[in-house]
This record gives C-alpha cells, sequence and structure tokens, in this order.
C-alpha cells in the first residue's frame, strides 16, 4: 500500500487519531510495538490561524514518528485551508481531514462527522485542501449520520474525485457514537466498488488479533486502523502482526512488564511537558487500562488516579508490580469502552 509515495508495505497497520491520546510519549509506545503510521492528535482550523501555541504544540513530529500525519478539523473551507497550508510547514508526510469525529463540540458547529450532513460541502472543502498544499492528503469518516443517511460509498466516491490518496472509515455512524458494534460490510462495500482506486483502511472495534484478521477477511481493507484498542495495550500492533504472518498468538505480557511500559511512557510524557504533574495528568487516561482485568484492583487504580507527586505514582507502580508482577492479563473481555 502506498500514500502517494510513501511505500508503506503490505497490510500496515495505523494508529488513529486520539484526542488526549496520540501525543508524543504514546505514539512512541505504539512505535515501539509495531505501529507503522502515526497522527498527531486532531487539531483545531481556527485555533492554528489564530496561532494557538497550545494547538501547535500538538502538530510537533519526531524522528520516530515518520510516515506522519497532522490531522486538521473545521467548518470553514478557508480556514480549512489555511490551517492546511500552516500544518503543512509543520513537516508532516501527508495532511489528513478529520470527517469523522462525533464529539459534540465539534459537530455543532458542522465539523469532523458533522461534515456527513453536506456531502457538497465536503467535496468541495477536499478538492480546495488537495489545491492548497504539496503533500498528499488523506480522510477520515464515518458510514453516515444516521441510521437512516449511510452514506459512505457516495461519500468514498466524492472524496476520491476530490484528490484524496486514501480514506480512513469507522464502521459507525455519528448517531452511535462508539456504541453497538461497527459494520465491516458497508466498509468492504466501499473496498469493493470497482469506482475505487485509492487505499482503503478500515477502523473500529479492533481489540485483539483475531479480530483484526476477521474484519480484513469480511472486508479486503488495504490497511487496519486501530484506536481505543490501543489504550492500555500498545502492544497490539505487535500481536496483530504477528498473528497475520503466522496464525499464532502471542501471549500478553506480565504485569511487570507492563509497569515497565507505563514507567517509560510516564517519563517521557514528564520530559516531553517539561513538568511532572503535566506529564503525570496525562498519563491518568492511560493508568487504569493499562491493567485491565486484574483482581482487587480497586486501591491500586485510586492510588494511581489520585497520585500528584511522581513518588507517589512510583509508589504505586511498585505495589501493582510486587503483587501481581508474573500475572498476565486476560484481553479476551476486556471493553473498549
Amino acid at each position: 500500500m502506498k500514500i502517494g509515495h510513501i511505500e508503506l508495505g503490505e497490510i500496515p497497520l495505523f494508529l488513529a487519531p486520539m484526542e488526549d491520546v496520540t501525543y508524543k510519549s504514546f505514539r512512541y509506545m505504539c512505535k515501539k510495538y509495531g505501529a507503522d503510521v502515526m497522527y498527531t492528535e486532531f487539531v483545531s482550523s481556527e485555533a492554528l490561524i489564530r496561532d494557538v501555541q497550545k494547538t501547535k504544540q500538538k502538530m510537533t513530529l519526531f524522528d520516530f514518528d515518520r510516515p506522519a500525519a497532522i490531522q486538521i478539523y473545521g467548518h470553514d473551507i478557508d480556514s480549512m485551508v489555511e490551517a492546511a497550508q500552516i500544518a503543512e510547514e509543520a513537516g508532516p508526510d501527508f495532511i489528513d481531514i478529520n470527517y469523522g469525529c462525533p464529539m459534540k463540540k465539534i459537530v455543532r458547529k458542522g465539523a469532523g462527522s458533522g461534515m456527513l450532513q453536506d456531502p457538497d460541502k465536503m467535496q468541495r472543502m477536499t478538492e480546495a485542501i488537495v489545491k492548497a498544499v504539496k503533500i498528499p492528503v488523506t480522510a477520515k469518516t464515518r458510514l453516515g449520520w444516521d441510521e437512516n443517511s449511510k452514506i459512505i460509498v457516495d461519500v468514498a466516491e466524492r472524496l476520491q474525485d476530490a484528490g484524496v490518496v486514501a480514506l480512513a472509515i469507522h464502521g459507525r455512524t455519528r448517531a452511535q457514537l462508539y456504541t453497538g458494534e461497527a459494520d465491516w460490510s458497508l466498509i468492504a462495500e466501499v473496498k469493493k466498488n470497482p469506482r475505487m482506486r485509492i487505499p482503503i483502511i478500515g477502523n473500529g472495534d479492533i481489540n485483539g488479533p483475531e479480530k483484526a484478521k476477521a474484519f480484513l477477511d469480511q472486508s479486503g481493507v488495504d490497511a487496519l486502523m486501530i484506536g481505543r484498542g490501543s489504550i492500555g495495550r500498545p502492544w497490539i500492533f505487535q500481536e496483530v502482526k504477528h498473528y497475520l504472518q503466522t496464525g499464532e498468538i502471542l501471549p500478553a505480557p506480565t504485569v511487570a512488564e507492563i509497569v515497565q511500559n507505563v514507567r517509560d511512557q510516564l517519563n517521557m510524557s514528564i520530559e516531553w511537558k517539561d513538568n511532572v504533574r503535566s506529564g503525570i495528568l496525562m498519563m491518568r487516561r492511560h493508568f487504569a487500562k493499562y491493567f485491565p482485568s486484574l483482581p482487587n484492583f480497586r486501591e491500586h487504580r485510586i492510588r494511581l488516579l489520585q497520585a500528584d507527586a511522581l513518588e507517589d505514582v512510583q509508589k504505586a507502580l511498585d505495589l501493582i508490580e510486587s503483587q501481581y508482577g508474573d500475572y498476565r492479563v486476560d484481553y479476551a473481555n476486556v471493553s473498549l469502552k
């Protein structure tokens, strides 16, 4: 598979862009375990053109990220064009347009998956962005706005006609948010559409290697994108690759190994933020996710989530390692919620 002239190999694995998740330290962990393509957290076009420093920081890419995309969202075509040009100056390998985020604060302005209510505007915006930048442009979207408007086959054709070189599809409507099950049959319909020439990237409910293989077989997509399934489990990329290549399930890491990964990610978060407390706060979304299904874990979880000092976090991790060190997490029944 290729994005523009970027060769990605057969069935590459993408780390989905996620707000407050896909920052430097987490991207590093996922890359360490085999993720092929990185995305920044999605960035607001309006914030970019206003030169908001916090938003511009999200676009910082590192050598380990490559190949990597900056993902932008917005509802105004002129602002999105300007934002794409600003993002291009930050040096990504490609620009990605967010037509899939279901968050109310974004959708109510017509951005993200709100664009699915106006496919004509979506096509015009995409064409304008493609013409405005010199690097490849891709997009990520959903099946449609709701159960009665699953327009993804038409949308995919429109986005291809507008010039995107690859399309990622999350197998839910905006109305579903993250409830119910992802519908990969419609992703398959897009992939099998004889009009489609660009690579299709499938996304939704990949929570392990067997599910990844089943979705791949069902849809025939060119690549897989993993989002929530990677939070607290960055080695899922390694597990999926190994299974696709060998048909074998890798053993889950021990809690002692997981603790070391948490320490590594925490230290990188602190270094990147140049502030201990900020680095710890960044990790709170990840702490409990790293230790699912452990028996009698409630007190440990509370201790981790309430710790403000690095010493307290390290003590909490020491306790977890001493109590559960050789234990292997059972991911079979871990929810993505």
